[in-house]
């Protein structure tokens, strides 16, 4: 059977390839534009991106439309927090459950995995070095430039989606035209740098590889994703200036290197050549981006176009993934009627976005402030005692972000909840040393009522 009903999908990053699988499969022709040449034919490094954490809404996201076995393969799990002290000293925090993981994958690896799909799944046709210029929101047209021979071209379709990333050329040459269109973009006082810490000279890795490594340092700290080839990509986050701590001091090789041996000794001995890696990766930014409405006329917004945000809750892909989960769902509720779909979607997905900015934002603040406080790792110790107790009762905010498929903006109004009556439980008398007793976990339970 012919297909008679046509997508076009701005951006093959990772959002628009598996959204292409979804509308291949409810009968759509589905034609992508990429700015980028195609990463597949580039050597894949980490570059300016961070490792990603793939986790339960992600993994729901691929495995409806039998994909995930594919990002399985390139996937490694970690199941909790590895922190390293100014000592080097060790201490562990489990995420959730015994079996529960998040899956580090690389950025690179990922996206070149998703274009396959996007091809072999989704029967997509991709075209790279196709610059966008602008689109009829109303009528399904996009403007583009092919940049390796300055044609202009315009192709019409049905429905245009534009997943082309925080700083989308959907959004910002048409969306942020209209009247009323709602806009605001925040850079966050730090930025990061990549760096790639490689294996042992036998392949080996030189720390645990199922777990995240954070060096939680106050104002800024440094973390650590396992890769497959036994190497970890490290990201430093710390202000851009401002502090006795910030990139802006960090100028000369020898500055590096006093900074790595003082702040992160444990590292610095895995990694004695850090001042010459130093600048292998860019400086980058990080911004938050709020928009409304994420639809109009014939075209949507989605992922990091729509609602991108800071990496500290490892949800941005997450996210985007379940945008296609959302999307999809309102297809079969609204049975394709578009104009239905893109109105509920912006609507109802808009407060999901602007509660993952916010968790993102303090989750940001627990790793680098808290995790490493006595006081905060006995919060997580009560709250996981009485989560197994009474797992109808309480769900640590954590699990519920990443290890369910409850509403973001459900989660963070139930975390701000359970915040109050930790505070609370940890006001208790020689609570310390009585944390796991049934005076406190009776006392959670009166509270939760």
């Amino acid at each position: 059977m012919e297909n008679n009903k046509s997508v076009i999908i701005v951006g093959a990053g990772l959002v628009g390839s598996l959204w292409a699988v979804y509308l291949s499969r409810a009968g759509y022709k589905v034609t992508i534009y990429e700015r980028r040449p195609d990463i597949r034919k580039a050597e894949i490094s980490a570059g300016k991106s961070i490792n990603l954490a793939l986790s339960t809404r992600g993994w729901k996201a691929l495995d409806a439309v039998g994909v995930g076995d594919e990002i399985r393969k390139i996937a490694l799990p970690m199941y909790g927090r590895m922190m390293h002290d100014l000592k080097g000293n060790l201490s562990y925090q489990q995420y959730g459950k015994e079996d529960e993981a998040i899956y580090s994958v690389s950025r690179g690896k990922v996206n070149a995995t998703m274009m396959d799909i996007a091809e072999k799944f989704g029967k997509a046709t991709i075209h790279y070095n196709h610059d966008c210029k602008k689109v009829d929101l109303k009528n399904g047209i996009v403007y583009l430039t092919n940049n390796l021979t300055g044609e202009a071209i315009e192709a019409k379709a049905d429905l245009i989606f534009g997943a082309d990333g925080a700083f989308s050329a959907v959004r910002y040459n048409s969306m942020q035209k209209l009247d009323r269109f709602q806009y605001s973009q925040n850079f966050i006082a730090d930025g990061y740098r990549e760096i790639l810490l490689p294996a042992n000279s036998d392949g080996s890795y030189k720390m645990d590889k199922k777990a995240l490594h954070i060096w939680p340092r106050g104002r800024f700290m440094l973390i650590a994703l396992a890769n497959e080839d036994g190497s970890f990509t490290c990201t430093l986050f710390m202000p851009h200036e401002g502090d006795e701590n910030a990139f802006n001091t960090l100028t000369s090789k020898e500055a590096v290197n006093n900074f790595f041996k003082t702040i992160f000794p444990d590292f610095y001995e895995m990694m004695p050549n850090i001042a010459d890696a130093w600048e292998d990766h860019p400086l980058s930014s990080l911004a938050i981006v709020r928009c409304h409405p994420w639809a109009h006329g014939k075209t949507a917004l989605m992922g990091d176009a729509a609602h991108a945000t800071v990496p500290f809750y490892g949800q941005g892909m997450n996210a985007g993934f379940e945008d296609c989960t959302v999307l999809h769902e309102l297809m079969i509720k609204h049975n394709e009627n578009w104009p239905a779909i893109f109105e509920e979607y912006s609507l109802e997905r808009k407060a999901d976005g602007d509660a993952l900015q916010d968790l993102s934002l303090d989750n940001y603040y627990v790793m680098r402030d808290f995790v490493a406080d006595p006081a905060f790792q006995l919060r997580k110790k009560i709250e996981a005692k009485f989560s197994e107790i009474y797992p109808d009762k309480w769900l640590p905010l954590y699990s519920q972000v990443t290890f369910s498929n409850i509403r973001y903006s459900v989660a963070y109004k139930q975390g701000q909840v359970q915040s109050k009556i930790m505070d609370e439980v940890l006001e208790m008398e020689n609570v310390e040393a009585k944390w796991d007793s049934d005076e406190v976990m009776n006392k959670i339970l009166s509270l939760c009522k």
